[in-house]
């Protein structure tokens, strides 16, 4: 039994009829590696059932403390069923990436059931190409990015022949779920503890509460930062530094931004990680630097189909993780976030490259002047009987003067050598994200797996219609890159994977029509089946180990 951290408490804090708190991904499997090249419901929980114990969360559930005198906790499902977790979907075959995405938007809109464990997982067959797929969805408040894809790696192997794993010590027998009274007694214990807790880690925090996302539309938030850095100072503590010179950035006004429906679009795409390396190591920028440009890009030319681009950049949260080596295994969350501009606003590809990569220095040195546990610290201060309240309310306040960001980009390192599911290869991690009220009505999330840097577009339905176009948009804007690099430095590109002509033009037409400008002319794309893309991969010599 383990209670929920605060930060952790408010990813379900934000959950709404339009919000949901959960991430996901979709992977694309090749099944004719598989034993006999069958490859089905039946073979995943073969080797998935015996593995369940390897991660808490697949068999725990939430219970809720009366009255909200804390925080809920984790228990063990007496009811656990993987019947009703693990599912199987078939597309009529042949099932386009196009229509695999529609299922997968519609599936990931719905929120998971508070009252068993929180997650979902589906085997889907019946892809083109003779492909399958696994989706799989769990919340927010049970694991951050990076330990998600520690979860993930429970169902991996990195061979055809699924690894031997020791069976569990003792079969499952969950434990006795806790009687009310005992939950009402460990809530009052706890908020005995938490004013300790807090005077623990709040005073150092507080100076910096300006820095969070959005703080600054809530009134009375840079008085009370200043006022806290005062007694800090006071007291003969460190005095907070100067902010990187009084930074302020001004997230304009989109069509991203806005509140969102309970509706969802999701795409999906890959690109040849080996060409963001090229570009990066020609204009002296790390991978994340590469990857923000080609997003700034995109955006510029979605924005400019919707004669909407701003004249000054746009500002991205980029999520960062600050789980520390022996946190490595352990769930929920341990990540914060810092702001960066998006040069959404140049013309010019090499301009917009050293925009970004200026503007990633100055996100990461303004970064690194807070404490690292900022945002943990702070989600301590909601009161928590009324934190769910509390929570949604300080969401809908922060907006009122100005969106604090357009969007959510984030980059997840993978593992770099090929990975297997019940003999199944697979070919792509593409995540699934969330999107909401505060971060915008468009997320994109990477994860780069075996020589490939995959991505997944999640989107209000509504405000993002046509989120297939981003995808072309995002290959072409790698194309531009490398445009800019020498001819001998790029001379051996590989294509990128892109979305069947065929798919786009039957699951795509109806939204494309929506745009309300003129889409520029994009180059010829060719097809490229998932199969050609991994076939073209190759495993290093010295292959590092999964990220952790």
């Amino acid at each position: 039994m383990r209670q929920l951290t605060a930060l952790d408490a408010q990813f379900l804090n934000v959950e709404s009829p339009t919000t949901v708190g959960h991430v996901g991904s979709l992977i694309i499997l090749d099944p004719s590696t598989a034993p006999g090249g069958e490859w089905n419901l039946e073979s995943v929980r073969a080797v998935f059932e015996p593995r369940l114990y390897l991660a808490a969360p697949f068999r725990q559930r939430l219970v809720e403390v009366p009255l909200g005198l804390g925080r809920p906790y984790w228990v063990d499902d007496p009811h656990f069923d993987i019947e009703f977790h693990l599912r199987e979907l078939a597309l009529p075959s042949p099932g386009t990436h196009q229509e695999l995405a529609e299922q997968v938007a519609r599936i990931h809109a719905r929120q998971l059931d508070r009252s068993r464990p929180l997650w979902e997982a589906y085997v889907i067959t019946g892809l083109e190409g003779g492909r399958c797929a696994f989706y799989s969805k769990i919340h927010h408040a049970a694991i951050d990015g990076v330990s998600g894809a520690e979860i993930l790696e429970t169902v991996m192997d990195v061979t055809v022949e699924p690894r031997v794993v020791p069976p569990e010590s003792r079969p499952f027998v969950p434990r006795r779920m806790p009687s009310r009274l005992e939950l009402l007694r460990w809530g009052a214990q706890s908020l005995v503890g938490n004013p300790l807790e807090l005077l623990a880690t709040v005073p150092k925090s507080l100076p910096y509460v300006d820095q969070l996302p959005g703080a600054a539309n809530i009134p009375g938030t840079r008085l009370l930062s200043t006022s806290a850095a005062l007694v800090v100072r006071m007291l003969g503590e460190a005095a907070r530094a100067d902010l990187d010179g009084g930074r302020e950035l001004r997230a304009p006004r989109t069509p991203l931004n806005g509140a969102i429906t309970a509706h969802r679009r999701f795409s999906f795409g890959s690109l040849p990680l080996s060409d963001v390396k090229r570009v990066k190591n020609h204009f002296g920028m790390t991978v994340n630097d590469v990857v923000m440009a080609v997003t700034a890009t995109a955006l510029r030319r979605w924005l400019l189909d919707h004669d909407a681009l701003p004249d000054i950049p746009l500002v991205a949260a980029v999520p960062v993780s600050i789980r520390t080596e022996d946190q490595a295994g352990s769930g929920g969350n341990q990540v914060s976030v810092m702001l960066a501009e998006l040069p959404t606003h140049l013309g010019d590809p090499a301009e917009r490259l050293e925009f970004t990569r200026e503007s990633m220095l100055e996100a990461k040195r303004a970064f690194d002047a807070v404490p690292a546990s900022l945002l943990q610290d702070l989600s301590a201060l909601v009161p928590t009987a009324l934190s769910g309240l509390a929570a949604r309310a300080l969401f809908k306040l922060a907006t009122v003067p100005g969106v604090p960001f357009n969007l959510f980009v984030s980059n997840v390192p993978g593992p770099q050598l090929p990975l297997y599911i019940a003999g199944a290869r697979v070919e792509g991690v593409f995540p699934v994200s969330a999107v909401t009220d505060l971060t915008g009505g468009l997320n994109i999330t990477m994860f780069s797996y075996d020589g490939s840097l995959d991505f997944g577009l999640i989107a209000c339905r509504e405000m993002v219609p046509d989120v297939w176009n981003l995808i072309d948009y995002l290959l072409d804007a790698m194309e531009e890159m490398l445009d800019l690099v020498p001819h001998e430095a790029s001379a051996s590109r590989r294509s990128p994977l892109r979305p069947s002509a065929a798919g786009r033009s039957a699951a795509g037409g109806a939204a494309a029509k929506k745009s309300t400008g003129g889409t520029a002319k994009k180059k010829a794309a060719a097809e490229h089946l998932p199969g050609q893309r991994a076939a073209a991969k190759h495993t290093p010599a010295n292959p590092p180990p999964p990220a952790s």
